[in-house]
């Protein structure tokens, strides 16, 4: 075992992946802007904070594309901890931008320039809450890639400062600019659906080498290159001081302190769409299962992994994929009493269409024969990253944080989930979150809770937003059903 295994494994123990008790996190909410938002001028300036394979990929080369589709944006700084990942977006935005950015070796000089109006944050998940933050105080826009952060109580420090500084945070789960979430939650609302019950969802991947060592490494990745202490974070108290290892820097999503394993870097994409579909926010119990079941490559991270997560409305969510085998995969759905929602693609997007179909349970138990099973398109401009940012670029522009299409609020929501199931996963736990979104060992609680309102014959709950009634919530008794109950002094119950 090397010394930075060691170093790591026993950061392990101390990392905090999930349950402290996070306060009443679901009451932060958005407020007025406190301060003026910046993106005054009539271009909109821009740095880069981590331009490596998804800020390179992804951000810079979108943004350069909306800025060759007359977007006025510019992107004016650079900063990476690794000079090859640097020196290759500055090159490539004075290419195809006509700008030379300047260069940070710390983000902190970028955010200290008053000109720059907005960052994008494409760091290693451990970096994301404190970026973000020090960006938000700095009063700079944000776009922060998923997962939002990487433990809970990060996450509502990052509500605190986005509803503190009245500026623009956009998660990036780029698939919540579809137009079908909207679409969908509109049917649900309007009860087309019945009741909700259950959302499920996946995201299956396989390789030869395993999950995320697809991530290249390569010989140019040394201690001269790479400023190791300062991707760590080992200052900012972030992650220990560890022998440099190129596995570790570049494949990092293998390891707890830096990632959260398929549960942020994938489960978040699914999440996140459908909770923004169903109105769903914090769960009330979740549970998570899994293991390394074929990767003993060292990593800490499974490669398979479940998550169920039970909602106060009522609702379940399921979550469920292995990174070992992907062939026949889990389908995307929203279930209803009435009906459900299919989402067949993983981005849902096929080229300029947005889809997806309506399912209708059979009319014996809908009492409806006019329920018809039906597709729901939508025509799209721009690819599922051009319009996020897009969304972005539009919210600052407007002085409009909350219409962004994924806030942190969402974010949060995600990133609970995941952690919860982390740790449920790591300590053998199930853990159970109240409405004001503290967190706690579960207990008999949730199951005698459900079956009270059966015995005492409850009205189901609903996701917020419904707003048709008793339609697809209320259950039809065959006649026999009169003849149940107890006998009271020897006599049948009534109706018998």
């Amino acid at each position: 075992m090397t010394d930075s295994s060691v170093s790591r494994r026993d950061f392990m123990k101390t990392t905090a992946t999930g349950a402290a008790t996070v306060g009443a996190v679901a009451s932060l909410l958005p407020g007025p802007a406190t301060v003026r938002a910046a993106g005054t001028n009539d271009r909109l300036r821009i740095g880069i904070i981590g331009p490596g394979r998804r800020g390179f990929g992804t951000h810079v080369k979108t943004l350069a594309k909306l800025r060759q589709q007359g977007s006025k944006i510019d992107m004016v700084a650079v900063s990476d901890v690794y000079t090859v990942h640097r020196d290759r977006a500055v090159d490539y935005i004075k290419t195809e931008t006509g700008v030379t950015p300047k260069i940070h070796a710390d983000y902190r000089d970028m955010l200290a320039d008053d000109s720059i109006d907005a960052v994008c944050i494409a760091t290693p998940d451990h970096w994301h809450a404190r970026q973000a933050i020090d960006a938000l105080e700095a009063g700079k826009h944000v776009y922060c890639e998923k997962p939002m952060t990487h433990t809970i109580d990060e996450s509502r420090d990052v509500i605190h400062a986005w509803k503190s500084s009245g500026l623009v945070l956009q998660v990036g789960v780029q698939s919540t600019s579809s137009p079908v979430w909207n679409m969908a939650r509109e049917m649900i609302n309007s009860g087309q659906l019945g009741k909700i019950v259950q959302f499920q969802t996946e995201c299956f991947r396989n390789g030869r080498a395993g999950m995320s060592r697809h991530n290249v490494i390569t010989e140019k990745m040394t201690p001269k290159t790479v400023d190791w202490r300062r991707w760590l974070g080992v200052e900012e108290g972030l992650a220990p001081d560890m022998v440099f290892d190129r596995a570790t820097f570049g494949q990092w999503r293998c390891y707890w302190p830096f990632s959260m394993g398929m549960f942020g870097d994938l489960f978040v994409h699914r999440i996140t769409g459908l909770l923004k579909a169903t109105g769903l926010r914090y769960p009330g119990r979740v549970v998570g299962g899994g293991g390394i079941f074929l990767e003993y490559d060292d990593r800490d991270v499974p490669d398979v992994g479940s998550l169920i997560a039970d909602f106060h409305e009522g609702v379940q969510g399921v979550v469920s994929s292995t990174m070992v085998a992907e062939e026949l995969k889990l389908n995307h759905i929203i279930r209803g009493h009435h009906g459900a929602l299919l989402f067949d693609k993983p981005c849902f997007l096929n080229g300029s269409k947005a889809s997806f179909e309506f399912v209708p349970e059979r009319p014996q138990v809908t009492l409806n024969s006019k329920l018809e099973h039906k597709t729901h398109e939508a025509t799209v401009e721009h690819d599922m990253n051009s319009m996020h940012f897009l969304n972005f670029i539009d919210a600052i522009r407007n002085d409009s944080p909350n219409s962004v299409n994924n806030d942190p609020v969402l974010g949060a929501a995600a990133v609970m989930m995941a952690n919860l199931a982390i740790q449920s996963y790591r300590e053998g736990k199930v853990f159970h979150v109240d409405r004001d979104g503290r967190v706690r060992d579960g207990d008999r609680s949730w199951a005698t809770n459900w079956e009270q309102m059966s015995k005492s014959d409850s009205k189901p709950r609903h996701v917020t937003g419904w707003q048709a009634g008793d339609t697809g919530s209320v259950m039809t008794p065959f006649e026999y059903q009169k003849l149940a109950g107890p006998w009271r002094n020897g006599q049948p119950p009534q109706g018998s």
